[in-house]
């Protein structure tokens, strides 16, 4: 949703609330698929609304405001994975959260529970993949495929040409495709 340039210089506490109820999760799972560290990007989080807060002076409507909170999700968990100490606290074991709720409002029949879960189980096992790209080809293709954003609002968060992201979108397809089927073969 894309806001006039004329918008209150100062965001209330009902209209910051507004922004963490809509976009809340989008910040929180892009940081984790950044950082790779639950806390981390329960930290990244809250600072990113923070800095909306502060700085929405600076928001000037040129972009929607999801791309807005994602450049700035993207910038601030960029600057926590240079800390020191984060390179010594990454969890392995954590579970790769991220938007379960794409299916729902299908209007398919039921699936079978079977079904359901083989098919989490599958999403995961793809989404792990992702994750282990490095990250100039994982933020583009997360912000493609799971945040749907446009090329150019891509470009925009990242900061790199719209021909360039396309290119790492589909170099980034290719690597899960090519480790996915690795990982298959070796079962």
């Amino acid at each position: 949703m894309k806001i006039s340039a004329m918008h209150p210089v100062r965001l209330d506490a009902e209209r910051l609330r507004s922004l963490m109820e809509q976009y809340g999760d989008d910040v929180w799972n892009y940081a984790y698929v950044i950082t790779r560290n639950t806390h981390t990007a329960d930290d990244v989080a809250q600072d990113v609304f923070l800095k909306a807060y502060r700085g929405w002076a600076s928001f000037r409507g040129e972009a929607s405001e999801k791309t807005w909170l994602l450049k700035i999700t993207r910038n601030t968990a960029l600057s926590y994975r240079k800390l020191a100490f984060f390179r010594r606290v990454i969890l392995a074991g954590d579970r790769y959260v991220l938007d379960a709720n794409r299916r729902a409002g299908s209007m398919h029949a039921a699936p079978s529970a079977e079904s359901v879960v083989l098919d989490q189980e599958t999403e995961d096992e793809v989404w792990r993949h992702v994750i282990r790209l490095p990250g100039k080809f994982r933020d583009p293709l997360v912000l493609s495929v799971h945040y749907r954003l446009s090329i150019e609002d891509i470009s925009s968060v990242i900061g790199i040409p719209p021909g360039t992201v396309k290119s790492r979108i589909a170099r980034a397809k290719a690597k899960v495709a090519a480790s996915w089927k690795g990982a298959q073969d070796d079962e």
